[in-house]
This record gives structure tokens, C-alpha cells and sequence, in this order.
């Protein structure tokens, strides 16, 4: 049988294969491809030893889930602040935020998510602005869903000066094997709600502290998704 001459349409559809297969598979955030290079090299070079080989290409595939990088679209709307994080919603109260935000010594409405070993691991700018500080302080790694996590643990803090004038701050925290907190951003910085600006490994939190007044539209046990989920609107 003679075989069908390739068609104009078909390097089309292959196209559209492709673009359908990376929306539905995420990406490696650039942080995690050591982690998943690492594995599946040397899975390769003993893949003739299975019993080797194996366990380090579910390592490669465990470490690629986890790293996963999604594609998000953040809501329209002025003032609105969203979730920096994919999550289980863990606090929603108001709390001293930590000196190193310079927010003030009042208690301001905060909202906790907690991030599993199965959640993705990036964080997300939670509203458009400038970056006024960014502050690592280390500290202990105490399980990330307990309260005193905040303002015992390790954890990098960044404040964010909104176009509206009152700022944000949102807080990294490590967690019980956490102990990698990266932090892209600098003062000076314009970040544009919705983008990635770091990562934490493995397990963690994230603080957001809002302006006084502040009416969050989350609630404890609520997940999250980050860039995408309404934590609050600021008033206007």
C-alpha cells in the first residue's frame, strides 16, 4: 500500500498535540531541574542495574511533581490581593506582624496557607507593587500548620507598597523538613500580581498581613490556589 503523502493539516494537529500536552503537564520551575536531572542521569547510567535505576527514576518523577511550575491567571480588579499559594487555608485572624515587615506593632488581619510535600511549591505575588524590603531571618523548623510557626521559624519576608498606597506583606515560612527558602525579588523591584517570585522546599507556609480593616474572603480549611484565589479586596 502506498503510503499517504503528509498533509498540510497534520503538522498542525501534531502542534496542537503538543500545546495540549504542556497545558496539561506542568513545567519544572528552573530551581527544581537539578533535582530532577540528578535522578534520572544516574537512573540512566545504571539502567541496566533495575533495581538501582528504578528507584531513582521515581525519585526524578517525584521531584518533577514537585516542582511543577502551572500556569495561572490571576483575577482583574483593583485592590483585590490573592492567594500566594497553592494550600489549605490555616489561619485567618489578626496577629502582630513581624518587626522586619515595618507594618507597625498592631495587630493586622493575617491569613495563613499551609502547604503540603503534595502542593505546588511556588509562591505567587499576591498584589501588584514595589517591593520595599525583603528580610531572611533564620529561625527554628517547627511544623509550618502550628501558630508560633510565624514568628519562630525560619522564614524570608518581603513588603509590598500597593499602587493604592497601603502595603502587603507576605511572609515565606519553612516548615518541619523545609530548609530552602528562595526569595527572587528586591527592593526597588515591580512585581505584577499573579507572578512567580519564589520557592520553598519541602513542606511550608506563607503569611499574608493586610492593611487594618481589611476584610478577608477566605476561611480555615479553604484551599487555595495561588494567583488565583480571592484572599481579600483592600478598600478604596
Amino acid at each position: 500500500m502506498a503510503r499517504r503523502p503528509a498533509q498540510p493539516g497534520d503538522r498542525d494537529g501534531v502542534a496542537h498535540l503538543l500545546d495540549l500536552i504542556s497545558d496539561t503537564v506542568p513545567p519544572v520551575h528552573p530551581k527544581g531541574l537539578p533535582f530532577v536531572a540528578g535522578p534520572a542521569v544516574a537512573a540512566l547510567a545504571t539502567r541496566r542495574r533495575r533495581w538501582l535505576s528504578r528507584p531513582l527514576f521515581a525519585l526524578a518523577g517525584a521531584s518533577a511533581f514537585f516542582f511543577r511550575h502551572p500556569s495561572r491567571v490571576p483575577p482583574t480588579g483593583a485592590g483585590l490581593v490573592v492567594a500566594p499559594a497553592d494550600g489549605t487555608v490555616a489561619l485567618v485572624d489578626e496577629a502582630v506582624p513581624p518587626a522586619e515587615l515595618g507594618l507597625g506593632e498592631a495587630p493586622l488581619p493575617r491569613i495563613s496557607t499551609f502547604l503540603s510535600v503534595f502542593d505546588v511549591h511556588v509562591q505567587r505575588v499576591p498584589i501588584a507593587g514595589r517591593v520595599q524590603a525583603v528580610t531572611h531571618t533564620p529561625g527554628k523548623f517547627l511544623s509550618a500548620d502550628l501558630p508560633e510557626a510565624s514568628s519562630e521559624n525560619e522564614r524570608t519576608a518581603m513588603t509590598i507598597a500597593t499602587d493604592a498606597g497601603p502595603s502587603v506583606g507576605v511572609v515565606q515560612i519553612a516548615g518541619l523538613i523545609a530548609r530552602r527558602i528562595v526569595c527572587d525579588p528586591v527592593p526597588g523591584d515591580r512585581l505584577t500580581v499573579g507572578d512567580t517570585y519564589g520557592l520553598i522546599r519541602f513542606g511550608s507556609r506563607v503569611d499574608v498581613y493586610l492593611p487594618a480593616g481589611t476584610a478577608p474572603r477566605v476561611s480555615v480549611g479553604q484551599r487555595t490556589v495561588g494567583a488565583e484565589t480571592v484572599l481579600a479586596e483592600l478598600a478604596r
